[in-house]
């Protein structure tokens, strides 16, 4: 798949975010793109609660408007969801070392919102979608805040492997500095699968018709961990795990909420 036809389907899927509203937008830095947004189920809790990354190949064509839908339709199943923007590759002073940073900063501004919106803090899972499911691996093994488990989608779990079939027209190279054979010690800072053992449990969920990410991928990944459970969604394209719409989305979200309840 061409980076325009991703995008096409990309956009698709923010429309469907345009009249979805989060609860609140809460900074948790002083960059612009440092912030989240809270989606809140019904009650007073205390709430379940869902760390959400999203995807977009570590770029700035995508944001967070993209996971609206999904996290939307999370807390109308009973879930708190904090989805989290970061900085990206075109915003100032956007590297590995900035993105990655925003995301541990961005998951540990949970204690706070937590506080606020009374969250149990016992009960948090990651959930990524692509990249942001690269992230979500990533944050789990940096042990940085408490995890139940961690919820993969279409997640570019290896790096190396990403940079060979040249993804996204090489990005992993321009997140990273360098191919492999040049930085290889930040393939292995930052590549899930060079990060295992994982000791947060993992549930790897990807569709079999996956034209962006190749649903490969996540069998290997899963294979080479001890602590995850591979899901194929059968015949799902690359956006249809986080489409509540889509026929997996069913799946999809019992495979988040079996955690959470």
């Amino acid at each position: 798949m061409t980076r325009r036809s991703f995008l096409a389907i990309a956009a698709s899927a923010s429309a469907l975010a345009q009249d979805v509203k989060a609860a609140e937008r809460i900074p948790y830095g002083k960059s612009a793109q440092q912030f989240g947004n809270i989606f809140l189920p019904r009650g007073a809790g205390p709430h379940p609660a869902v760390l959400f990354i999203h995807g977009g190949f570590w770029r700035n064509s995508v944001g967070v408007a993209q996971a609206a839908p999904s996290c939307a339709a999370l807390a109308s199943a009973g879930a708190a969801v904090w989805s989290i923007e970061y900085r990206r590759l075109g915003d100032p002073g956007a590297d590995w070392a900035a993105l990655s940073d925003d995301i541990v900063r961005g998951a540990q501004h949970l204690t706070p919102v937590a506080s606020r919106y009374n969250l149990d803090l016992k009960r948090v899972i990651v959930v990524g979608h692509s990249a942001g499911g690269q992230l979500a691996l990533w944050l789990a093994a940096q042990q940085a805040i408490d995890l139940r488990g961690v919820v993969a989608l279409a997640a570019i779990s290896d790096l190396r492997r990403a940079y060979a079939l040249q993804l996204d027209g090489g990005v992993v190279g321009e997140l990273l500095g360098g191919s492999p054979d040049r930085v290889p010690q930040r393939y292995a800072a930052a590549s899930p699968m060079e990060l295992l053992p994982i000791p947060v449990p993992q549930r790897v969920l990807h569709g079999t018709a996956d034209g962006v990410v190749p649903f490969e991928m996540s069998q290997r990944f899963a294979k080479a961990s001890k602590n995850a459970k591979l899901i194929a969604l059968a015949g799902a394209g690359h956006l249809d795990p986080i489409d509540p719409r889509s026929k997996v989305w069913p799946t999809v979200r019992k495979s988040i909420l079996d955690w959470e309840f």
